[in-house]
């Protein structure tokens, strides 16, 4: 999961770029970059750490340009290298920057095709990278010194024929346009708006609405599967359907977790659907223990907040803040190793004794992955004095791995992987475990847009809705993903830092 963002003005961009990804950091925090077009010469700064480590006030002032695009990231492989941030360019044909959001799951094939057939070298691990140079020879493909639009949407279509999995997609063409598309089953995000200014008017794509709002941004819809927009500089939009096949099935996951609740993801207000995750959590409980003794419902903090307030209200029983969230640590689940995760928990929480002590205490989580974060947080419940601690997660069980761009572990990292409800309870130190029913998330979530008939919900159920994710895939990701990987690469990294601070 990754954040994107793209404009073109008729004005400065750098600083509008900064507020969006600021407004996406929780898309990803391991690395930021933006690359700013000014007429035929591009500015980038990009490395690792978050939005505001990465960009000083000597990097904004060399930023010049009124069109750029922009690069949040967590690592889906594990990879923390600087190499890796985002935006990537390559300069044939035509000076292309891309940045994306997803996974691509036929990597492996790409790679041997851009060597063998397209004569290009990728030179880091990022699927991003390899979907850039496709694009890129796809644009090539046309021979022309200047590109027309149908030039460019043939060179998507053509893309999308050669590349399998989940993305949404930024990229710039320097000194023409922003081209942005999205994977034919719509399960990466991406919306587009403008605003008028007094120098015309202003588009912007991002990977939620949220970032669009706080820039003074009209949301005016999202991309539709398959769809690509162009932008050219002039600030002329073009909209084109470019894939085959198309049906919208966007990953849940964005609502249970990944978005922030005060975006709109196809039409569906995510704070809405999370009210929505905590009536059908509450109808649950009521039906399975009508006779509960509940004293209190806590959320964790923040993304489980709505759903715990609505299950509150719904069971009858008090609602309180519970734990204090120190802001400065990021998002344990999108930190790579389980040794950072670890270490984060008890500094990012510190609970509320008084609301605990004495109280059987109903804690929600919007979802449990590996179970050690849950585990923690049940134990400082405990220690600030409650009497039992419930556990509730507003999503379902998750038992597979996500392969679409979400770095869920491999599987038999996830709790709840061939193990019961009551079976997790018992590992993670709760009284009671209770999981929202999938049926129950997906009518949570589908109300906001009854037009979507399904979703992606792979993690839950193990249906990938791609139909090409094979066993030897699962194998391979599973190796990179595992936590013992990703220790090994945050040694090496450790070390090579020390090496370069002692040299």
């Amino acid at each position: 999961m990754c954040g994107i963002i793209g404009i073109v003005s008729k004005q400065s961009v750098a600083q509008v770029i900064y507020d969006g990804l600021l407004v996406l950091q929780h898309r990803g925090q391991d690395a930021a970059g933006m690359v700013i077009c000014e007429n035929r010469k591009l500015h980038l700064r990009k490395d690792n750490g978050q939005v505001s480590d990465v960009f000083h006030t000597r990097h904004m002032a060399k930023l010049h340009g009124n069109m750029g695009i922009g690069h949040v990231r967590y690592p889906t492989a594990g990879c923390s290298s600087s190499a890796e941030a985002q935006p990537f360019y390559v300069n044939s044909p035509y000076g292309i920057s891309l940045a994306h959001n997803g996974n691509l799951t036929n990597i492996e094939k790409l790679k041997a095709d851009l060597y063998a057939e397209d004569r290009r070298h990728i030179n880091t691990e990022s699927d991003s990278e390899v979907l850039l140079n496709v694009l890129a020879h796809e644009l090539q493909v046309s021979g022309k010194l200047k590109l027309n639009i149908d030039d460019i949407f043939k060179a998507v279509k053509a893309t999308h024929k050669r590349i399998e999995g989940a993305y949404a997609v930024v990229a710039m063409l320097t000194g023409k346009g922003i081209l942005a598309f999205r994977d034919p089953f719509g399960i990466r995000p991406v919306v587009y708006g403008k605003r008028e200014t007094d120098s015309g008017t202003e588009y912007m794509v991002a990977s939620e609405s949220v970032a669009l709002q706080t820039s003074g941004f009209e949301l005016v819809a999202d991309l539709q599967p398959g769809e690509a927009i162009y932008i050219d500089k002039h600030s002329n939009v073009h909209i084109r359907q470019c894939a085959e096949n198309t049906q919208l099935r966007p990953c849940i996951f964005e609502h249970v977790y990944m978005a922030r609740p005060d975006s709109v993801i196809d039409d569906i207000y995510v704070y809405k659907a999370r009210l929505r995750m905590g009536v059908k959590l509450a109808k649950k409980i009521l039906n399975e223990r009508s006779d509960h003794d509940i004293d209190v419902v806590i959320p964790i903090p923040d993304t489980s907040r709505p759903s715990a307030m609505e299950l509150a209200y719904h069971l009858g029983v008090k609602y309180r803040e519970g734990f204090i969230k120190n802001r400065y640590i990021g998002r344990t689940f999108i930190m790579p190793g389980q040794v950072q995760r670890e270490r984060s928990v008890r500094r990012k929480l510190n609970p509320i004794d008084i609301e605990f002590k004495g109280k059987n205490v109903l804690l929600v989580d919007d979802s449990i992955v590996r179970g050690t974060t849950s585990q923690q947080i049940i134990e400082m419940a405990r220690d600030a004095g409650a009497n039992k601690v419930y556990m509730a997660s507003a999503a379902p069980a998750v038992r597979y791995p996500n392969v679409y761009g979400i770095d869920m572990p491999a599987v038999e990292e996830l709790i709840a992987h061939d193990r019961s409800d009551e079976e997790v309870g018992k590992l993670i130190g709760a009284d009671w475990m209770v999981y929202q029913d999938l049926d129950d998330l997906i009518a949570a979530v589908q109300k906001g847009n009854p037009e979507i008939k399904e979703f992606d919900c792979s993690c839950f159920n193990g249906q990938y809705v791609t139909n090409n994710i094979s066993n030897d895939y699962l194998d391979k990701i599973k190796a990179i993903r595992n936590d013992s990987a990703k220790n090994d690469v945050e040694e090496q990294l450790v070390v090579g830092m020390d090496l370069h601070n002692n040299a």
